[in-house]
């Protein structure tokens, strides 16, 4: 049996755009989890539980320990200023996320690509991923950029 012109026609276009959603759905980093390397304090219990936090929304997290001093030069060498530094430092998709950022802004970043050293939430904010105090005020995200001062990033 052979068919039209019209229904073969259709039938490449509907098979031609089926071909496209699949191709334009998947991507290499659809396959593999975000991979980041954070280096924290071993004793800092809301360090441990950001990682937790981290791995439950899809990325791969490697840890490495470090002490306080080693912590602030690295935080410092990522270009994270003093005032604005975490209680630890992680790597991501070229960038730094110092303290515990939020995973939307950590997307964002990733997804955005914006010309940055990377963001940072300070200090150890109660309500912030991986604290276990209720949320008090604001929590602001700096960007860090290349030159410049720090600008707020996003706020939650």
């Amino acid at each position: 049996m052979w068919m039209s012109d019209a229904l073969l026609s259709r039938r490449a276009v509907l098979g031609a755009g089926l071909a496209a959603t699949v191709v334009s759905l998947w991507s290499p980093a659809a396959d593999a989890a975000e991979r980041v390397t954070i280096y924290r304090d071993p004793s800092c219990g809301c360090c441990e539980d950001y990682v937790a936090y981290l791995r439950r929304h899809g990325f791969d997290v490697t840890v490495n320990s470090a002490g306080a001093e080693r912590l602030a030069a690295i935080s410092r060498k990522a270009g994270i200023p003093p005032k604005l530094a975490g209680c630890h430092t992680a790597f991501v998709g070229g960038y730094a996320v110092d303290g515990l950022v939020p995973v939307a802004a950590v997307e964002k970043l990733l997804k955005d690509r914006p010309p940055l050293k990377g963001i940072t939430l300070p200090g150890m904010p109660a309500g912030a991923p991986g604290m276990t105090t209720p949320k008090q005020g604001t929590l602001t995200v700096y960007a860090v950029p290349q030159r410049g001062k720090p600008t707020v990033f996003m706020t939650f």
